[in-house]
């Protein structure tokens, strides 16, 4: 039975606008049934219809109808559920004074929640921020797609300190938009965000936006929003790779506020501060590579600071009351290609009269409901079997705003808009315009032939919609786009990757023909791009999904200079490219996204630019998945490009995982051996850009040779950087004995190398036994850490041994050693994913170096221990995905680095955390456990090694040099990127250099 409450009187704030004004005419949308009188608890009406609506196909559309919802406990949202509200007037949702569950913590109203991802059966990390705490809740999580939120508004009534309105921690083609958030006394509107929102406006609180990683670790973009009266921070947040894009803080002492240890790819394009007393920016985490903020064209007013770095205590002050920031960066500047890159902060401001007017939206609006008109009303069946070509193009003709209710609308041509014609969706992988497969005249060579084309120079809107080209049609595309510069596609995917549904029902790669090619046996790159601007089009491209493994691009830009605007658009899974510029002009890119596949993109480029000239690259992530095995030489590459400003750069290669077992549920984040190996690669001048986290660097037309690199003063003046051999896959986990002679692996065809001055290179083993990483005992046997098996495997074998012979090593309980070589990685990846880090007692996140001591403090309950007792190498915890065979993927601490550093207990050892890019020391305790984490180098890449005179190496695009006491000593230049680095040789004053492809040498 219902419960009724005393009235909650609403709170001052400006009228807001409904967008949706009545119910659209869908028959699969869920209504919510519900008091609506701000008086009655009607959480379980809105759950109830939620729950209807899912239940129908897993995922759905839930209307909220004008009223006051009020809400006692946290609504679940499952992934793929889309409410809106529809109604004369926005809908709220209301939290009553002091409502039990909301005083402590962080307490949510309506959280977002995902799927089993990883299918452990058990929920690894419940959320912490439900209400009531004792309800097990999955997160969303990188899966949780299109989810979303709009035409609602939230209110929040006094004594709820711990009310965070919704938390939206959700993935790709999720939002929220149009929607105010009254928050009087709580702590947030969003806590833990994603993906994008548009057009929310947060007021009052102690914070808007409080946020960590996306679940994904894409970015997360803010479009034309507002921010007044929070009382701590605008937003508060840490890398959430941060994109703003005209958004208004005011009347708040911090706009933006990232947290103590953290840094974040933050990047604001016509930001506004006023009134802002302490700073615009507090910057957190100086000098590192994580660390990149950007600003261009921000306006200021009675903002007297408009960056502070809360390290250091230094102040970037504005230009007088009122003032200009035309361009702000502070971060690791690359000063030109093939240079190493150093920490610098730009401010360019100058004072102005007074505050400009407001800027129009970044988001064109689309027409008012009264304009739509129903296809369905015009003969368009939409039932997956109809052709509806000749229905859908005769509607087009003769209207102007077409709406599609969900439906899968087959269609056997090309789909042609008029200039001023608009197509709206709402929710895009329910409703879908398709080509079916093995379309006669899309076969063989021609010209494309899209799903979509908008006409040159046209006013376009397409919105809520999917697009499929088909499994087999060489010829066709989704969406070819002529349409001028203010046209517009918003929360529009290109259907045939991730989270795709298909009007047949099948699997995607059904058609599937046998043999060994993934690409050839699958049709998969053989077909268009999936979306081509080309011959003067430009426009607005917002919250678009390009996956489709089917064509050779995910986004094709060509022959235009009509500006063009990309927000927080991510495109993946294709075999050769990703975006593409030819020929292109007057682009702006913010938060572009692309992922490499395993199967798929072992071989794509993430950003390919032709004859292309003012593009702005900014808060871009390059990420190709953990599980893939091959090397790939750059994210970017430029052919005869120029005038290119990149703002913000992450090129990486690291995932979170779950996974329950006889030990409990547990998270990782697991790191790559096989992100791109540098970020960029000019084709025309030769040169490269190695540095794969930078906050700037611009391309010129003609970029200037690098200046020499000054010799190292330990480097005698006849030391040069040798090769000893080359041609390999790749080489890593490499072990030197006592006589100085290097021994490595290449994994990919489970075989151990030798090298040494007399006998060159020997291949000493050609087993499949799937060897990574090795150790030498004293004996001269190797110890050897194979991925086989659930929780990987140890073996040891004698070097001169040709039959094949090994000795198991079983794990034993850690005991004592004396005098024992303890073998530890060289290279860790810890950033706590899954787990909100937030300390509600503490009130603030969990450091990235509390995680990293945390982590790599915890004992090792079992060992291995080389037969002659000699080398003892801690067992860590293998994740696993896949078979327990070699074709499944195994992670752990130990598995994941590049190599071993040989340490005892009781010594101090270097080690590099990669996901804080520093390299510390530490002291070595049982159970492989370090301690006494001491911060050496804001440098931490793939390895570290230590020189026979206490010089301490790290590899980290080029090889850095460091005293003992930390002082910078210079850099060696390699031909190729370093991973692993070991001295060796018979003075062992060899530093052995490997990289994926050839084995190097320099004597120091």
């Amino acid at each position: 039975m219902a419960i009724a409450f005393a009235p909650l009187p609403a709170l001052a704030a400006p009228a807001t606008v409904s967008m949706m004004t009545k119910a659209p005419d869908d028959p699969n949308a869920v209504t919510v049934h519900g008091a609506a009188d701000g008086r009655t608890d009607d959480t379980a009406a809105i759950q109830a219809a939620i729950d209807r609506a899912h239940a129908k196909t897993g995922e759905g559309i839930v209307l909220l109808p004008s009223g006051r919802y009020r809400i006692t406990h946290s609504i679940l949202v499952p992934q793929g559920m889309r409410l809106y509200g529809i109604g004369a007037t926005r809908p709220v949702l209301v939290l009553a004074p002091n409502t039990p569950g909301f005083q402590h913590g962080v307490s949510n109203m309506v959280i977002f929640t995902g799927g089993d991802q990883y299918q452990v059966g058990q929920i690894p990390m419940p959320v912490p921020t439900v209400v009531p705490r004792d309800k097990p809740v999955r997160d969303a999580n990188s899966a949780t797609f299109y989810s979303a939120m709009s035409n609602i508004d939230v209110e929040i009534g006094a004594g709820n300190p711990a009310a965070a309105a919704i938390r939206f921690h959700v993935a790709q083609h999720a939002f929220l938009k149009h929607m105010d958030f009254r928050l009087g006394s709580g702590f947030a509107g969003v806590y833990q965000a994603g993906n994008e929102m548009e057009d929310v406006h947060f007021h009052g609180g102690r914070y808007g936006i409080v946020t960590e990683k996306t679940s994904p670790a894409w970015q997360f973009t803010l479009i034309d929003s507002s921010f007044d009266g929070q009382r701590d921070a605008a937003i508060r947040e840490h890398e959430a790779g941060l994109t703003l894009v005209n958004v208004t803080m005011r009347d708040t002492p911090v706009g933006i506020d990232i947290d103590k240890g953290y840094g974040d790819w933050m990047f604001g394009k016509d930001v506004r501060f006023e009134n802002i007393s302490t700073a615009g920016v507090v910057i957190s985490n100086e000098n590192n590579a994580y660390t990149q903020i950007g600003f261009q064209n921000a306006l200021a007013s009675n903002t007297p600071t408009f960056a502070r770095f809360r390290d250091s205590g230094r102040t970037v002050p504005g230009k007088g009351n009122t003032y200009q920031v035309s361009d702000f960066g502070y971060g690791m500047t690359v000063p030109g290609l093939g240079r190493t890159g150093h920490y610098e902060t730009v401010m360019k401001a100058e004072a102005i009269a007074a505050m400009p007017a407001p800027s129009a939206p970044a988001i064109r609006a689309r027409p008012p409901q009264a304009d739509w008109i129903n296809v369905r009303t015009l003969g368009v069946k939409g039932d997956s079997t109809t052709d509806d070509t000749a229905a859908i193009q005769h509607a087009v003709d003769t209207h102007r705003v077409l709406y599609f209710p969900t439906g899968f609308y087959r269609i056997t041509d090309t789909i042609h808009l008029k200039p001023d014609t608009v197509l709206i969706g709402l929710h895009p992988n329910l409703t879908q315009l398709y080509f079916p497969d093995r379309l006669p005249g899309f076969q063989g060579v021609g010209a494309p032939r899209p799903v979509i084309e908008a006409p040159k120079g046209g006013h376009n809107i397409v919105t809520g919609l999917g697009l499929f080209a088909g499994r087999i049609n060489h010829r066709a595309m989704a969406l070819m786009w002529k349409a001028g510069a203010d046209s517009l596609v918003d929360d529009v995917k290109m259907m045939g990757g991730g989270g795709t549904a298909l009007a047949d029902g099948k699997p995607q790669g059904e058609y599937a023909r046998p043999g060994g090619d993934p690409i050839a046996n699958t049709w998969l790159d053989a077909q268009y791009p999936s979306i081509w601007v080309t011959d003067g089009g430009g426009g607005t491209f917002a919250d678009v999904w390009s996956p489709d493994s089917f064509a050779q691009a995910g986004f094709y830009i060509s022959n235009t200079s009509t500006p063009g605007h990309i927000y927080e658009v991510s495109v993946e899974h294709h075999v050769r490219n990703e975006f593409v510029l030819d020929h292109v002009r007057n682009w702006e890119f913010l938060a572009p996204q692309t992922e490499q596949e395993v199967a798929e993109g072992m071989n794509a480029v993430s950003f390919e630019m032709r004859d292309s000239s003012n593009i702005l690259l900014a808060n871009y992530h390059g990420y190709r998945v953990t599980r893939t095995w091959h090397p790939a030489e750059m994210a970017v590459k430029l052919y005869n490009s120029s005038d290119i400003h990149f703002r913000n750069v992450h090129v990486n290669a690291e995932s979170g995982y779950a996974t329950c077992d006889d030990n409990g549920c547990a998270t990782y984040l697991r790191a790559s051996k096989f992100p791109f190996e540098n970020a960029l690669l000019d084709e025309t001048s030769g040169l490269e850009v190695r540095e794969r986290e930078f906050a700037r660097l611009d391309v010129p037309a003609d970029p200037p040779a690098p200046p020499a690199a000054e010799r190292p003063a330990f480097l005698s003046a006849d030391a040069k950087v040798r090769k000893l051999h080359d041609g390999f896959f790749s080489i890593s986990g490499a072990a030197v004995d006592a006589a100085g002679t290097l021994y490595f692996v290449e994994h990919r065809f489970q075989r151990i190398y030798s090298w040494d001055a007399a006998g060159g290179l020997q291949v000493v083993r050609d087993t499949p036994t799937d060897p990574v990483n090795l150790g030498v005992a004293k004996s001269g046997d190797i110890m050897v850490l194979s991925s086989l098996g659930p929780q990987a495997s140890v073996y040891s074998f004698k070097p001169d041994d040709r039959d094949g012979a090994l000795t198991m090593i079983q794990p034993t309980a850690t005991a004592p050693h004396s005098g024992a070589t303890v073998l530890l990685p060289g290279n860790w990846w810890v950033n706590g994913e899954f787990k909100d880090q937030f300390d509600t007692d503490a009130g603030r996140f969990t450091t990235l170096a509390e995680m990293f001591a945390a982590d790599v403090g915890d004992p090792k309950r079992q060992e291995y221990v080389s037969p002659d007792g000699s080398l003892v190498l801690p067992a860590f915890r293998v994740f696993q995905q896949g078979p327990a065979d070699h074709t499944g993927w195994r992670w752990s601490d130990s598995l994941d680095t590049y190599g071993f550093v040989d340490t005892k207990i009781g010594s101090r050892v270097f080690v590099s955390n990669e996901s804080e890019d520093k390299t510390y020391s530490a002291l070595v305790g049982a159970g492989g456990s370090l301690t006494d984490l001491k911060p050496f180098a804001n440098r931490g890449g793939e390895s570290v090694a230590v020189g026979p005179d206490g010089h301490v190496f790290v590899a980290n695009g080029q090889v850095f040099a460091y005293a003992p006491d930390g002082t910078p000593l210079g850099q060696i230049d390699v031909p190729e990127r370093p991973l692993q680095l070991i001295f060796g040789g018979a003075d062992h004053r060899t530093l052995f250099i490997l990289t994926h492809h050839a084995l190097y040498a320099v004597t120091v």
